[in-house]
């Protein structure tokens, strides 16, 4: 049972060699209690302009990694991992603000108690984070929190171990700083990998810090979001679908008193009808595009059985069959309210139809089409989903070039 710990540096010759003894010294304590049964540090230099890498090669047992020039924190992680591979896989920020004496309790994790990917949390109460900082993880742990329905306090941590077998289901990763919320994202977003927390004590770093908070703050926020959008799109889009139907609601909340009021509609009241009607259709279409790409997502992850009748909540074929229904019940009263402006359009050659029944009736037959594509494509989906074994049984069969 191998751990590979890779070191990310960039002009860190302040600190290298103070992380790098620390690492040195918790060998022997990963080796000692844990089931690990060998230790390998890679440092990556990437592209340092100063002594880093110099100095990292006067320790011994340490590889060093060399990049001519800086290609980015999450690639420097990945290079250090594709050099030394190994069961296990970490890293740890060269900057003296985490201690590697933590892996100890890490790997425990991983290997007594199943988890697949260990963090390091910088939240605890020996933290000395900046405030700033501090309030910045705390916004996207809340934010990931949501979307995920997991917990996680700190989401940016520059330590971790995480099992070999779990990667390819998080990768790719990018290159830059994000790497660690990206990975933290796409963790919480897989119910199939397992992820724990282990609070740790976190020092002042040595030398300058390289990440810029608000571009890198926009690149996590992006990150977060991307992945939620392609893993669990629902959790941003039907707080949005519901936003979007009450404010069409309240649009049309004083044309409805005043029609029961008055048994009539006035002139002043079309352009509540047309913006409740648009706001309405933005967001079945919304929800559609939603149930779509939630299955269409399923079936590329190979899980689509959790889409099946016993699945919970707006997915099940149940539900979907009931929106069909009341796509059907809204079609048909569309017909009925212009059947009348029908006749009297074939059989006079003009329409005295009150406007109010044509925007109904549109409204009506456009959420139908929407709703009948959505259970369309939802059906080629399932019949994918029943052909993909033989698919990958032939895949599989097919002799190599």
């Amino acid at each position: 049972m191998r751990l590979t710990v890779v070191v990310p540096a960039l002009d860190e010759e302040e600190a290298i060699g103070a992380t790098l003894k620390r690492c040195l010294a918790a060998r022997a304590d990963i080796l000692g209690e844990t089931g690990v049964t060998e230790v390998r540090i890679v440092v990556v230099s990437d592209g340092s302009t100063d002594r880093t890498a110099e100095i990292a090669r006067r320790y011994d047992g340490v590889a060093v990694v060399e990049f001519p020039e800086n290609r980015g924190y999450g690639a420097a992680i990945k290079a250090g991992w594709e050099h030394a591979p190994a069961e296990l896989l970490a890293f740890l920020d060269a900057d003296g603000t985490c201690d590697p004496r933590f892996f100890v309790p890490m790997c425990r994790k991983v290997l007594e108690e199943g988890y697949d990917l260990v963090l390091g949390g910088r939240m605890g109460p020996q933290s000395r984070m900046p405030l700033v900082r501090r309030a910045g993880n705390l916004a996207f742990a809340v934010l990931l929190g949501h979307l995920s329905r997991k917990r996680v306090r700190d989401t940016a941590s520059g330590q971790r171990v995480l099992r070999q077998e779990a990667l390819p289901r998080l990768l790719p990763l990018p290159d830059g700083l994000h790497f660690t919320p990206a990975m933290s994202a796409r963790a919480l977003m897989d119910d199939e990998v397992r992820i724990a927390e282990i609070d740790m004590p976190y020092s002042e770093r040595v030398g300058r810090s390289k990440l810029r908070l608000v571009r890198d703050g926009f690149r996590f926020l992006g990150v977060i979001l991307d992945t939620a959008a392609y893993v669990r799109l629902s959790r941003i889009t039907v707080p949005l679908v519901l936003a979007l139907a009450a404010v069409a609601g309240l649009v049309m909340v004083s044309p409805t008193l005043f029609y029961l009021r008055h048994a009539r509609l006035e002139e002043w009241m079309f352009y509540r009808f047309a913006f409740a009607g648009t706001i309405g259709t933005m967001a079945m279409v919304v929800l559609c595009a939603t149930i779509v790409i939630e299955h269409v997502s399923a079936l590329t992850f190979l899980r689509y059985s959790a889409f099946g009748s016993r699945t919970r909540g707006l997915w099940r074929y149940e539900t979907l069959r009931a929106l069909f229904v009341t796509a059907v019940l809204l079609g048909a009263a569309g017909i009925w309210l212009n059947w009348p402006g029908g006749v009297e359009l074939l059989t006079t050659g003009h329409v005295t139809l009150h406007w109010s029944r044509v925007i109904l009736g549109g409204f009506f037959g456009i959420n139908l089409m929407l709703l009948l594509s959505t259970l369309a494509t939802i059906r080629i989906v399932r019949a994918l989903h029943q052909r993909q074994p033989y698919l990958r049984r032939r895949d599989d069969a097919r002799p190599a070039r």
